[in-house]
């Protein structure tokens, strides 16, 4: 099999075995809407008193027009028709003003829920176990807390209001008919059949093929992240058609989804048109018969005629919304799976390390059931110790590093971090004992001050300063535009990789954490920025125990230990010159290494020189 062949397979593998976050059950998101409407009862009861108001005030426009008929049809003259104009122009205006405000509450009560609901997502997204966001992958959490809250803000903000105004106006127009005249509800009533099938051939269908498309679009951002992030080693390892492959299924499938949804909506509609034909005739037909038998007179059967045409908007406009409330009610569905989902504990077992050293005893893990990554590791580092973890691809060095760092909880064996068990210390306590740097470092927008204030919320300009000389980058710092309160991140000043992993061990040296591990956080800043890092890294490491995933063995060189990995286990331990003179496994990487160095360029000599030698 063609290695091209291999990370294919690998990645179909990695995508079905990939846990995606949960997505909350049709009862379990109404219940959570109707508690946050709970907690803002007044202004729910507001909204609906003035949309019920503005609504009823709306209604009279009917009668008013039919009174105006039944004035016509018996000659009464001009002047008979002021009052019901005059009635008709403050129906206007007061239908106007009520439903504006009507609207503009509603759109309120929607924007505070929303903004309850984005706080609540966001806050336990920040506190969800890193190993499930990990499993899930970053596009799944990335595509809801941007796709899918943007669907529901547009929801909030346009459809909220005109299917609230909708469903009132329908309802209220149902209780107008019946006042005309009891049968003419009755000839309404014919077209509900048409509407509810309409509905129920719909409304399943939709559902399925929104939230399928959801998880098809977090599917695809996910592995653009993937091919896009990791463009180098795609095209390192030739893996462009695979990665091409994959993107082209995931988008073969949104768009699939897209198109049954388009189709779905297209029969929607012609079948609500023919509810319409069989309602309106089934009006005009009662009306004639009524007014010929005298139960009513013309300018009610006018009325009961404009009632039902008045239905048309409301009718098409709420069940045309059930389009949006299915695409928001998909995406709700997704932030409250993840809302609900438990947060990672906060509180420590009590214990506090007594030192930053490391005891990992017969330690096993592995992502997928059957193929394990780590085959009972046992490492020992004293305290302040730098041991460099040497490897190659996929012989378990981040694996272990993460779960030192308690990203992972092992499957089996156990983690000491300064003579606590790590399951004594929780997850909050292991976060504190241990920090660690990988080589994707985000840039919070905002002031550089505060990014670096993220480590430690108190520190004074002089504290980070300090930091920064540390980790030798208070000079490119001072040399911004604003020093350290120039903005950086998005939209802001762009920082170089170098500068981005630089800002990165100042926050490590600022949190002051016993333990530090660097995952290959020198990995993509090229050979000249990658010197420049590792010495960085050490100054950054200095009174504090140190453990480097190494992407570059002279990085490894210079640690107080080398550990090689190889399969899941330790195959060498010692230093630099122990390991390089036992001939081993360190020996042969060393040797590659050097031997792929590139030789030093011969300086010609000056061309005077070159005279005199002659």
């Amino acid at each position: 099999m063609s290695p091209t062949t291999a990370a294919g397979d690998g990645l179909a593998d990695r995508a079905a075995d990939r846990a995606l976050l949960p997505t909350a059950t049709g009862a379990r998101t109404f219940a959570a809407v109707r508690a946050m409407l709970r907690r803002h009862r007044l202004l729910t009861c507001l909204a609906v008193t003035v949309l019920v108001a503005g609504t009823g005030i709306g209604l009279l426009t009917a009668p008013l027009l039919g009174r105006i008929v039944d004035l016509v049809v018996a000659r009464r003259g001009p002047d008979a028709l002021t009052v019901p104009a005059a009635l008709l122009l403050a129906v206007a205006v007061g239908r106007g003003v009520a439903t504006a405000i009507g609207h503009s509450l509603v759109a309120r009560l929607g924007e505070t829920v929303l903004a309850d609901l984005r706080e609540r997502f966001v806050g336990r997204a920040l506190r969800l176990p890193l190993d499930k966001v990990e499993r899930a992958g970053s596009g799944d959490l990335t595509s809801r807390v941007t796709g899918d809250v943007t669907i529901i803000a547009k929801a909030v903000r346009q459809a909220l209001p005109e299917f609230a105004a909708a469903l009132l106006t329908i309802a209220l127009t149902l209780v107008g008919l019946a006042v005309l005249d009891w049968r003419f509800l009755l000839a309404v009533l014919l077209a509900v059949p048409v509407h509810v099938l309409t509905v129920r051939w719909y409304i399943p269908r939709a559902a399925s093929v929104y939230a399928r498309h959801r998880v098809a679009g977090g599917a695809l951002q996910h592995q653009l992240l993937d091919s896009v992030g990791g463009v180098r080693t795609v095209r390192a390892f030739r893996l462009t058609a695979a990665h091409q492959q994959a993107l082209e299924e995931r988008s073969k499938e949104a768009v699939t989804l897209a198109l049954q949804g388009i189709r779905l909506v297209s029969g929607f509609f012609s079948r609500l048109n023919a509810g319409e034909f069989v309602g309106l005739t089934a009006v005009l037909v009662t009306g004639f018969l009524l007014v010929e038998g005298g139960s009513v007179s013309i300018g009610t059967a006018t009325a009961a005629a404009l009632y039902f045409h008045s239905l048309f908007n409301p009718i098409n406009a709420a069940l045309f919304l059930i389009d949006d409330a299915q695409s928001a009610g998909a995406s709700l569905a997704r932030l409250v799976g993840v809302s609900d989902l438990p947060a990672e504990p906060e509180h420590t077992g009590g214990a506090t390390p007594a030192d930053g050293s490391v005891k990992v005893r017969a330690l096993r893990h592995a992502y997928v059931d059957g193929h394990p990554v780590l085959n009972g590791v046992d490492l020992e580092v004293r305290s302040g110790e730098r041991v460099a973890l040497v490897g190659a691809s996929g012989a378990g060095k981040t694996t272990l590093a993460k779960l030192v760092a308690g990203v992972h909880a092992p499957r089996d064996g156990s983690i000491v971090l300064g003579g606590v068990e790590a399951r004594e210390l929780g997850p909050a306590g292991v976060r504190r004992a241990v920090t660690l740097i990988s080589q994707e470092v985000h840039v919070f927008a905002g002031p550089l001050a505060e990014d670096l204030r993220l480590a430690r919320p108190g520190a004074t300009d002089e504290e980070l300063r300090a930091a920064l000389a540390r980790v030798e980058a208070l000079d490119w710092v001072e040399g911004l535009p604003e020093g350290l309160a120039t903005v950086v991140g998005e939209g802001g000043h762009r920082l170089t990789v170098t500068q981005t992993q630089h800002l990165a061990l100042a926050r490590l040296v600022l949190a002051d954490p016993p333990i530090a591990i660097l995952d290959e956080a020198t990995a993509d800043a090229g050979s000249a920025g990658a010197r420049v890092l590792e010495r960085a890294a050490l100054r950054a490491l200095e009174g504090r125990t140190g453990l480097m995933v190494a992407h570059r063995l002279p990085q490894a060189a210079s640690a107080d230990r080398v550990v090689v990995m190889d399969q899941g286990r330790v195959v060498e331990t010692g230093t630099h010159d122990e390991l390089v003179a036992a001939g081993g496994r360190y020996a042969s990487l060393w040797a590659a290494w050097s031997d792929s160095r590139p030789a030093p360029a011969t300086v010609p000599a000056p061309r005077a020189a070159v005279e005199d030698s002659a």
